[in-house]
């Protein structure tokens, strides 16, 4: 995976699809991100370098629970690809 604006785009072209809310938000967020759970809002950091928010928007796409049968086949695809990779922090 090549850590780029395109490739941030697809990360949040897979978060639209879902029930979530995309915000990028300044804050100090212990790990630059967070999510609040009842109104299904994710909030990354808007200071972070392009691969930070990569990094902390493919964590958040493991860690929450996200309906495959939502998602368009490309996306369906991109999510698989996901949870299979590990992060290289």
């Amino acid at each position: 995976m090549r850590y780029s604006k395109h490739f941030l785009n697809k990360l949040e072209d897979l978060i639209a699809e879902t029930d979530y809310i995309l915000r990028y938000e300044r804050g100090n967020f212990n790990s630059g991100w967070c999510v609040l759970k009842d109104t299904k809002v994710i909030i990354v950091n808007k200071f972070f370098a392009t691969d930070g928010k990569i990094n902390c928007l493919i964590e958040i796409i493991k860690t929450v629970a996200i309906d495959q049968s939502v998602l368009s086949d490309k996306n369906q695809q991109l999510y698989l690809e996901l949870a299979q990779t590990k992060l290289e922090l």
